[in-house]
């Protein structure tokens, strides 16, 4: 019988699930459809309450993973099919080419040579990349690859420049099998697609973005540099406004609060009040979420005279054709009346949308009414944890996934117990 875990998802709790299980004896196996792993935590600027990057607690991670022999990861994976049960799965994962090996010393000079260039999503499409690219600046695996799919048919630009034969073009998709005799579904989430929101006109006005992407805004090796610049013309931020439960809770997009959004969008207006004193920032909400230890972090904005929180729902945003400003109209709750305000930036704190719901995991599971899995009906032997299962914040998310490396524990030894009873 198999002493081994296969991980379906290489964000923070699949990252996190596996780490946990090897190191308490279990063979981990990490598949991961991106070509590095660490997930939406990754394309983060810092964390809430405590405002630190993130980028620190992965790179631990990181280390966790290339010092444990018992933790192996496939990039640019899928699970194509699973067969089995409990104690004894067989899972047939295919894996996508890179079209760089393991000679790779990221030297650059195929993207210095690389003609082409591909919208950045880890930027999420705020600036480009050349076709060859490293995913992030602390990606893992650290090493480039190939979207082929953006090359110039024929054009063999990276190879030639590469000195240590790094760059196979003729790479091809391969298959391999995993037994495992437990599964843990770590899929993770995607943003909400902001431009359903008719209303805000996120696809039309350049200067309304959302919170996902003033993560990257923010961070110092995002498409800005760390500095707060609007997209239409470059114009440093001053005035900026969060549009809260932006299609959350509303049945014509996404029915469910997203649990975290409050918090982010308190977070990242630190962002801009810490570069500028003069800076101003306004938030507005239907409720406010920032339970028990995030209490404390609500109260430090509202002390802040330069942070408005009023409630009330945005109902429109529209340009300003001569300042491409964005002009915001919300009805004000507690003052009563309408409200007509412009900002340099409108930043929409858009929801979560389970991974899972699009993706094909080739598992018998059930999910629930918004597409998140139903972990009270999995087959036996499967776990799900983070915001596969529901909406969650980081620390949250890392706990779930401690418990469903110590499920597994359980499944294997279970497994083995009556394996051995036979």
């Amino acid at each position: 019988m198999s002493d081994k875990v296969l991980v379906i998802g290489g964000g923070i709790s699949g990252i996190t699930a596996a780490v946990e299980a090897a190191e308490a004896g279990m063979e981990s196996v990490i598949v991961e459809r991106n070509p590095s792993l660490g997930g939406r935590v990754a394309q983060l600027y810092k964390y809430f309450p405590k405002l630190c990057p993130p980028y620190c607690g992965l790179e631990i991670n990181y280390r966790r993973i290339r010092q444990n022999p018992k933790i192996s990861y496939y990039t640019l994976s899928e699970v194509e099919s699973v067969s089995g049960s409990e104690g004894n799965f067989t899972a047939a994962v295919k894996i996508n080419p890179r079209y760089v090996n393991e000679k790779c010393t990221n030297c650059s000079d195929c993207a210095a040579a690389c003609p082409v260039e591909r919208s950045n999503d880890y930027n999420y499409g705020m600036n480009s990349t050349k076709a060859i690219y490293l995913p992030h600046d602390l990606a893992f695996p650290m090493s480039y690859v190939l979207d082929k799919n953006a090359c110039n048919n024929g054009c063999q630009a990276c190879a030639d420049a590469c000195q240590y034969g790094a760059i196979d073009l003729n790479m091809e998709a391969k298959s391999v099998e995993v037994d495992a005799a437990s599964i843990v579904v770590a899929t993770g989430w995607d943003p909400y697609d902001a431009a359903k929101i008719e209303n805000l006109n996120f696809a039309s006005i350049p200067n309304v973005i959302t919170n996902v992407m003033m993560e990257r805004l923010a961070a110092p090796n995002g498409p800005t540099k760390g500095k707060i610049k609007r997209p239409s013309d470059g114009k440093e931020v001053k005035n900026i406004a969060f549009a809260q439960c932006a299609g959350s809770r509303d049945e014509n997009n996404l029915a469910y609060c997203s649990a975290i959004c409050c918090m982010a969008s308190l977070k990242q207006a630190t962002y801009l009040r810490d570069t500028d004193p003069e800076s101003k920032a306004e938030i507005f909400y239907i409720d406010l979420r920032a339970p028990g230890k995030y209490e404390d972090f609500l109260r430090r904005l509202q002390e802040d005279e330069n942070v408005t929180l009023t409630k009330g729902k945005v109902a429109k945003i529209e340009e300003d054709a001569a300042t491409g400003d964005p002009v915001v109209t919300v009805e004000d709750v507690l003052g009563g009346g309408k409200i007509e305000k412009q900002f340099d930036l409108v930043v929409l704190a858009a929801g979560m949308e389970p991974a899972a719901k699009s993706g094909n995991l080739s598992l018998n599971i059930s999910f629930e009414e918004h597409g998140f899995v139903d972990g009270d009906r999995l087959d036996a032997g499967i776990t799900v944890c983070g915001v596969a299962r529901r909406p969650d914040d980081v620390t949250t998310s890392v706990q779930d996934a401690t418990g469903a490396a110590l499920k597994s524990k359980q499944v294997a030894a279970r497994a083995i117990q009556t394996a051995g009873g036979k």
